[in-house]
């Protein structure tokens, strides 16, 4: 692209240096618009390239994916809101989580991070040499890390909302013995229909997502706000009907958008079957098509 461009740059040059020339001198009309368009495709196509590029260049000296720029700044995100509840953010089912500051494990200096995206050679020209040797593969599951933080420590780190919800405690009374005196034996079946229409609403809520609402929407109710104007749109996400899953990064990217299933992420609960889960994967890819 930037060859074609170097290419075209000097037809460009002459003819608009010579445009007050009678037309029968310059090229035809289909040669004009022939230059056009390949001059407006080619730039634009090697606009975004450089885009790229540059992009890319910035996650491989960061040694980052674009998915964990996402998770860094949804860490910094979860660290602003616990400042303002003393260090602490509520999880499901009222879990207390402590939210401490942790590093990016991964970013262990520019110059060695550069090596290690090009296979981990120090050697500049082979990383451009086709006919070098192949890089050394490594087994994918262990990674260098700059030891800031303790080794006990995961990433991404601990997010409130996207934990596992709880499993209810199960009631192991009499579940068919009542001590209820029943005055005829029709008030006895209707008291059984009735138990059994509440059991059957409670299976049915249990089998849905149960989405958490945005943040800001609960850090308003519990303090009685109606308006937050110094929330970013991030945050304060107005024009998305999605619950905390919709959380958008600065770029104004969110999960789904790298291909990641956002119910799975937040509310993947262990008693929610795979098939029901496969089941809203099918249905929300035909809802998108």
């Amino acid at each position: 692209m930037t060859y074609l461009e170097y290419l075209l740059y000097p037809r460009v040059v002459v003819i608009w240096n010579n445009r007050h020339l009678p037309s029968y001198l310059g090229p035809s009309l289909p040669q004009l618009v022939h230059l056009l368009l390949l001059v407006v495709l080619n730039s634009m196509v090697l606009f975004a390239l450089i885009i790229l590029l540059a992009r890319t260049l910035w996650c491989l000296g960061g040694n980052t994916t674009t998915i964990e720029v996402w998770e860094i700044e949804r860490h910094k995100t979860l660290l602003r809101r616990a400042r303002m509840f003393g260090g602490h953010l509520e999880g499901p089912g009222g879990v207390r989580v402590r939210i401490q500051k942790q590093e990016f494990p991964y970013d262990i200096g520019i110059w060695r991070n550069l090596k290690s995206g090009m296979g981990g050679s120090a050697n500049i020209i082979g990383w451009f040499w086709p006919f070098a040797s192949t890089p050394r593969q490594g087994s994918g599951l262990e990674f260098e890390v700059n030891g800031f933080e303790e080794s006990t420590l995961s990433w991404p780190p601990p997010d409130p909302d996207r934990m596992y919800k709880p499993m209810p405690r199960n009631n192991y009374g009499s579940g068919f013995i009542h001590e209820q005196n029943y005055i005829s034996q029709s008030q006895e079946v209707e008291a059984f229909k009735l138990r059994q229409r509440e059991d059957f609403r409670r299976q049915q809520a249990a089998s849905e997502v149960q989405r958490r609402r945005p943040f800001h929407k609960r850090y308003m109710q519990n303090v009685g706000m109606t308006d937050f104007p110094d929330l970013s749109e991030s945050e304060s996400g107005e024009n998305s009907d999605s619950g905390e899953e919709g959380w958008r990064d600065s770029e104004g990217d969110r999960l789904r958008d790298f291909g990641v299933d956002e119910e799975v992420e937040f509310y993947d609960e262990d008693d929610i079957p795979l098939a029901e889960l496969l089941r809203r994967r099918k249905s929300h890819t035909r809802a998108s098509m």
